[in-house]
């Protein structure tokens, strides 16, 4: 995780909807965006999800229910979101979470095609 530097986007604005179950937040550049809580998910930056290097990620499947139960701030650097399903161990840098907005549409059908790929579903089992 990269440290801050002037170029880091900032947050102006985070706000939890836990019953559209989006997270939106607002950087100082005027971007804007609401990230669906399973994405972020699925994409948590935990050695859970990405595992311990490249080829040891681990694909999140039955996730399209998943909610976030808090929102904690960790220094003034990124936010560490507490799941409903249990999983709180990523830390979200605004770097990455600006990241995960900038890149929504293929970071989500690079998703879907890996589940498609793996026969898996978003919904639980």
């Amino acid at each position: 995780m990269a440290g801050l530097t002037a170029e880091t986007p900032h947050p102006t604005a985070v706000t939890l909807h836990q019953a559209s179950r989006l997270l939106e937040i607002a950087f100082a550049d005027g971007a804007s965006y609401q990230l669906p809580c399973e994405y972020l998910r699925v994409l948590s930056p935990s050695a859970e999800v990405r595992g311990h290097g490249v080829g040891n990620e681990v694909l999140q499947v039955g996730k399209i229910n998943v909610n976030i139960k808090a929102v904690e701030p960790v220094g003034h650097y990124a936010l560490k979101l507490v799941f409903d399903d249990g999983h709180d161990s990523g830390l979200f840098s605004w770097q990455y979470l600006y990241e995960l907005g900038a890149n929504y549409e293929s970071y989500w059908q690079k998703y879907l095609n890996e589940l498609a790929a793996a026969g898996a579903s978003r919904e639980p089992l």
